[in-house]
């Protein structure tokens, strides 16, 4: 359910990454190439972005799919960011409709989107929304399961946890609570990318030194194009892309939730530190 894409790099108009691609995330709205659930992104779509000197990102996000909104056309073609997020949503059964359900969701510096769906929501996950303080329960945003799962990672970030292991802990936690949840979470703060690959696709396409491009699937042809294995956390920023492969909690409750982690062309190494 739902498709979304990451950038980092050089300044850009926002039409250039999300309109213009030959399969571009506009495009995967009604035709995605590689979508394993749901056809059609249609129940509305966002963008934030981040401007040159503000750590804030901006967002723009509307409960109509992305192909009927001639504003947005305008809006991608002038304006231009180093940093972005943006999602075209199939929305999960069960789950609010209305622009405030549309990804990114956003909190201070950090911007998220979940691609996927959280089998038995809301009462699966019913003991994990008591362990949140009632002021983050009141402030969600929509009356959905990536709402939920995205006050999750942001009460681990704000406890202090970096990105990659905000979205560690919250898909082990999500998963051993709702079996066959499918938790791709991508979460970005301006100057570096966490993605998770837990039941739907992920691939990401970097030019080391410049740019990186993290997204549910290519949005073009180019050959350099990487599919991140499932079970897997991305983590990158302009210079590195470090894959941490993950343990489902079914297969072995206590052990440890990583299996080690390898830099893109380097032989994988246990010890090496995440970034």
């Amino acid at each position: 359910m739902c498709r979304h894409l990451a950038y980092l790099g050089p300044e850009e108009p926002l039409g250039r990454l999300l309109k213009e691609p030959s399969h571009s995330l506009y495009r995967q709205s009604w035709e995605p190439r590689r979508q394993r659930f749901g056809t059609v992104n249609a129940d509305g779509f966002g963008v934030g972005w981040y401007a040159e000197g503000d750590p804030v990102p901006a967002r723009y996000r509307r409960m109509e799919p992305i192909w009927s909104d001639p504003s947005f056309a305008d809006l991608a073609r002038v304006v231009r960011s180093g940093a972005l997020l943006a999602a075209v949503r199939d929305a999960t059964e069960g789950c609010a409709a209305g622009e405030a359900a549309a990804a990114p969701f956003a909190a201070g510096r950090w911007l998220f989107s979940h691609n996927g769906a959280v089998p038995g929501w809301p009462r699966s996950v019913a003991a994990l929304a008591r362990s949140l303080p009632p002021a983050e329960l009141l402030s969600l945003e929509a009356r959905t399961d990536s709402a939920l799962v995205w006050a999750l990672v942001l009460n681990r970030l704000r406890a202090g946890d970096d990105g990659g292991q905000a979205l560690t802990d919250t898909v082990l936690e999500v998963a051993a609570a709702a079996p066959d949840s499918r938790l791709n979470l991508l979460l970005t703060n301006g100057s570096t990318i966490a993605a998770t690959a837990w039941g739907d696709t992920l691939w990401y396409l970097a030019e080391p030194g410049s740019s990186i491009v993290v997204a549910s699937e290519p949005h073009d042809d180019d050959s350099r194009w990487q599919e991140v294995p499932d079970r897997t956390l991305l983590t990158a920023d302009t210079t590195d892309v470090l894959l941490t492969p993950l343990k489902d909690p079914r297969d072995d409750m206590a052990s440890s939730p990583t299996l080690g982690s390898a830099r893109v062309g380097a032989p994988p190494s246990p010890e090496e530190p995440r970034t």
